[in-house]
């Protein structure tokens, strides 16, 4: 770091926005990811123990990627460099590889070498770091937004442990919008503002899990709000609405409005309603609901609802469940509209549902003794000796690939379990049953 940049870092301090104010300076003061920085977890100890190898940090905006580097920067005793990929290149990497082995040969000190968004680097920006973090002349940071198992080279997956970071909780965002609005060292408590509980509680939930869009939306308030008659700033909850540029919503993703409004969503696609279905799924995704919850229960309509009277509503809804997972959010919604419409006006039935559930009952309920001999597995030829396998008709032997032969255990010989209706593929599937029933 030359005179330039510290110069820069401690104006910052003082007057950069305060989401960077706010970052904490040590382990204790960060809020959240307890999965991976608790005490007992290895993250948490190697940086304690200025042990870091190198890591991939990845997770959504504003959950703290940027934070854990620079704590670690404040922490460990090795050169720490920081680069982003979104305008850095090759050269600004040889720069720091050159400086880190000149460091390693003349003083034996370590170089870390932080990279935001390394996803942005190409594949060949990728492999040059390479050897360099593979024979520890650099250890690598790396934060994405991205799946780094799609966006990072698979080499440099392997020399890094990945690390991921996961929205913050309701509750964790709170602590956070406290701390920004009292800290008068480098919050906003100089003002001594005073905010309502309900406005705190509509900050964190409108958050979605990032931390920065909370704060900023703190500085904002404090700075535009004029002061009530008794003198002080007051941040209540239609001062926050405009702060986050959100109308508050009635959704509480753990409580009754959750049920309530992913219950509406889901029957509305069991009762072939399009435009309600993407009335519901637009006010979860506005409320700050995961979309991988929403894609589940998508996939889970598809098989329960529409079943065999149309295979394909599946395939849609596992391939948007896919889809949002690689592009994230706000793209996400447009695959998740797309399979919620599809599940809406496929055509219905619940019979593999019902036949699955009649099995299991079954399962339960009747106590079989044995596999029919007939179709048991004989590995060794000399097992059929035992009866294993013996008398077994391979249907391909057969006009139209069918013989008939029991397959169920002898106790529910006859028992009917899969019952197609006449919607959809079923209607194609019950011609195809009755068609082999007249083969008999």
């Amino acid at each position: 770091m030359d005179l330039f940049d510290y110069m820069n870092e401690k104006k910052s301090e003082t007057e950069g926005p305060l989401a960077s104010r706010l970052r904490p300076r040590s382990l204790e003061e960060v809020v959240g990811q307890q999965h991976i920085l608790g005490k007992d977890k290895m993250l948490y100890r190697a940086i304690k123990a200025d042990k870091l190898s190198s890591v991939i940090l990845f997770g959504p905006p504003g959950t703290g990627k940027t934070t854990i580097a620079q704590v670690i920067a404040a922490s460990t005793k090795a050169n720490f460099r920081q680069i982003n990929a979104t305008t850095a290149g090759k050269k600004d990497m040889e720069e720091v590889v050159e400086e880190a082995r000149m460091a390693r040969a003349s003083y034996g000190t370590k170089t870390i070498l932080f990279i935001d968004e390394i996803h942005r680097f190409n594949k060949a920006q990728q492999d040059y770091l390479l050897p360099y973090v593979e024979n520890g002349t650099v250890i690598l940071i790396g934060a994405t937004t991205e799946n780094p198992f799609f966006e990072v080279n698979k080499a440099l997956l392997s020399r890094s442990n990945v690390f991921e970071l996961k929205p913050l909780d309701k509750e964790d965002v709170a602590v956070l919008v406290r701390r920004a609005v009292e800290d008068e060292e480098r919050g906003m408590g100089v003002y001594h503002p005073v905010i309502d509980e309900d406005a705190v509680e509509f900050l964190a939930d409108m958050a979605g899990g990032d931390a920065r869009r909370a704060i900023n939306a703190v500085e904002l308030a404090v700075l535009t709000t004029e002061p009530s008659e008794d003198g002080k700033i007051h941040i209540t909850l239609p001062v926050a609405e405009e702060c986050i540029q959100r109308r508050s919503l009635r959704y509480d993703k753990t409580g009754d409005s959750h049920y309530d409004v992913i219950s509406a969503f889901i029957k509305s696609m069991r009762g072939s309603d399009p435009d309600a279905a993407v009335y519901w799924l637009a006010r979860m995704l506005k409320a700050g609901e995961d979309p991988k919850f929403i894609a589940r229960r998508i996939m889970i309509c598809a098989s329960e609802d529409v079943g065999m009277a149309d295979p394909r509503a599946l395939l849609v809804a596992v391939a948007a469940a896919e889809t949002v997972e690689r592009v994230g959010m706000p793209e996400g919604r447009i695959p998740l509209a797309e399979a919620a419409v599809y599940v809406a006006t496929a055509p219905k039935s619940n019979a593999s549902y019902m036949a699955v559930d009649k099995a299991m009952q079954a399962v339960e309920e009747v106590a079989i003794e044995r596999v029919p001999p007939h179709i048991t597995n004989a590995p060794i030829s000399g097992m059929k000796g035992f009866g294993h396998g013996v008398g077994y008709k391979y249907a391909h032997d057969y006009p139209g690939h069918y013989v008939q032969q029991q397959y169920l255990p002898d106790e529910l010989v006859g028992t009917k379990f899969f019952e197609p209706g006449d919607n959809g593929y079923e209607k194609d599937i019950k011609k195809y049953m009755e068609f082999l029933e007249k083969l008999v």
